[in-house]
């Protein structure tokens, strides 16, 4: 069956880095667009980061220059390098493959100011 499984979530101080991971199996992993998405405490889930098959990236405009995305189709993984957090960035991350109803279990990520 489908799994997208997260990981590397945790407490982080302001100004510190995570990275994030999300393995894939049971799917086209390489032909798929992958996202990042955020749910903050007490708000709506929120596109973070895209990553198209080809490579292209998207990014919303709070993280750009901080976060960046990338995949390793070898792997069946996405990441999402998280440099500069801010308390703001708290929230559930959870990654997405496009075009399909397949999510992760998210993974919490809790930036002490």
């Amino acid at each position: 069956q489908v799994q997208l499984v997260e990981s590397g979530g945790g407490l982080v101080q302001a100004g510190g880095s995570l990275r994030l991971s999300c393995a894939a199996s049971g799917i086209q992993f390489r032909l798929l667009h992958m996202g990042w998405y955020r749910q903050p405490p007490g708000k709506q889930r929120e596109l973070v980061a895209n990553i198209s098959r080809g490579g292209t990236t998207v990014y919303v405009d709070s993280v750009k220059g901080r976060f960046t995305i990338s995949r390793d189709n070898a792997k069946n993984t996405v990441y999402l390098q998280m440099n500069n957090l801010k308390s703001e960035d708290t929230a559930v991350y959870y990654c997405h493959s496009g075009g399909t109803e397949y999510w992760g279990q998210g993974t919490q990520v809790t930036v002490s100011s």
